[in-house]
C-alpha cells in the first residue's frame, strides 16, 4: 500500500511525464499560414518562403506556407482552424471574425495598413474622373477584396455611380496583378485595384505608364493584418506578434522581409481597427 508521501510523489512524477509529452508534441507541430489569393500563385509563394523561413527560426517549429484558391478559403481554413494564421485583407478580416462569432484576432498589420488607399486605373484618354466611367467597363479583383472591390465600390457608391447599373459591364479580374493586364489589354476601360501593387508594377517597369495611368485615388482606410484564431495560446500569440514587431531595415534579413512585404515596419492592429470596413461592407450590401 502506497503512502502519502509515495502517493504524492508518484503523482508529481506521472505529471511531469504528461508534461513532457504535451511539449515534447507541441514542439513537433506544424505551424501553418496561409494568404488571401491577392496576387498570382507564384508572386504569393516568392513573398512567403523567408517569411516561412523567419517564422521557423523565431517560433523554433516547422512553418509551413498552405496556398488557397481563393479569398473565401483562407476565411474558412482560419475560421476552422486549419491554418494556425492568415494574410487577410480588411474585408477578409471582418468576414472571418463575423463567420467565427468574433474568434478570429489581428495581430499585426505594415504601418502602411494604417492608411491605406486605392487607384482607378485607365488606358482611355476621355476617363478623367470618376464620373466618366458611366456607361464604361471597369474591373475590379476578387469580390471579397477590400482594396480591390469593396472599397472602390464604397468610394463609387459615395460619388452617386451604382457599379451595378451606371456602368456598361463589370467583371472581377481575381487578382490585382490581372486587372493590370486586363486595363493594359483594353479588355476592360477601367480597373481598381491596390496601390502597393500598382506602385511596384510602375518601380518594377512592369506596366506602361504612357498608355496606362491613375486617374483617381481613393481616401485612407485599414487594410492588411495578419490575423490568428483567439484558440492560440497568448504565449505563442505574444512571441509570434514579437517576431513581426522584430523586423527592421537595419539589417539584412530584415530589409529583405519587410521589402517582399512591401513594409517599412510592421505594427500592432486590433479588430476595432476594422469597424470602418464592417461599415462600408455592410452598407454596399456586400456583409450581411
Amino acid at each position: 500500500m502506497l503512502t502519502t508521501s509515495r502517493r504524492f510523489t508518484l503523482h508529481a512524477l506521472l505529471a511531469c511525464a504528461a508534461l513532457g509529452l504535451t511539449t515534447q508534441s507541441y514542439a513537433q507541430q506544424v505551424f501553418k499560414i496561409t494568404a488571401i489569393p491577392d496576387e498570382s500563385p507564384t508572386e504569393l509563394a516568392r513573398k512567403a518562403a523567408p517569411l516561412v523561413a523567419y517564422l521557423s527560426q523565431k517560433l523554433g517549429m516547422k512553418v509551413e506556407f498552405t496556398p488557397v484558391s481563393d479569398y473565401a478559403a483562407a476565411v474558412e481554413t482560419l475560421v476552422n482552424r486549419q491554418v494556425d494564421m492568415a494574410w487577410f485583407g480588411g474585408f477578409t478580416f471582418v468576414q472571418a471574425q463575423v463567420r467565427s462569432g468574433g474568434k478570429v484576432l489581428p495581430l499585426v498589420q505594415r504601418e502602411e495598413d494604417a492608411h491605406f488607399k486605392s487607384v482607378f486605373i485607365t488606358a482611355q484618354p476621355g476617363i478623367l474622373a470618376l464620373a466618366d466611367l458611366k456607361g464604361k467597363t471597369l474591373s475590379f479583383g476578387a469580390p471579397s477584396s477590400t482594396s480591390g472591390h469593396l472599397m472602390p465600390r464604397n468610394y463609387l457608391l459615395e460619388a452617386k455611380i451604382n457599379p451595378d447599373t451606371d456602368l456598361k459591364r463589370v467583371a472581377f479580374s481575381g487578382a490585382h496583378d490581372a486587372t493590370i493586364a486586363a486595363v493594359a489589354a483594353g479588355k476592360v476601360d477601367a480597373g481598381a485595384l491596390n496601390i502597393s501593387v500598382w506602385d511596384k508594377f510602375v518601380a518594377d517597369k512592369k506596366v506602361d505608364t504612357s498608355k496606362v495611368r491613375v486617374f483617381y485615388t481613393t481616401p485612407a482606410y485599414f487594410d492588411y493584418n495578419w490575423s490568428v484564431h483567439a484558440d492560440m495560446p497568448p504565449a505563442l500569440r505574444t512571441k509570434l506578434t514579437q517576431a513581426f514587431l522584430d523586423l527592421n531595415s537595419g539589417n539584412p534579413e530584415g530589409k529583405a522581409l519587410l521589402e517582399l512585404q512591401r513594409a517599412s515596419r510592421f505594427i500592432p492592429t486590433q479588430a476595432a481597427n476594422y469597424k470602418g470596413i464592417e461599415a462600408a461592407a455592410r452598407s454596399a450590401g456586400l456583409l450581411k
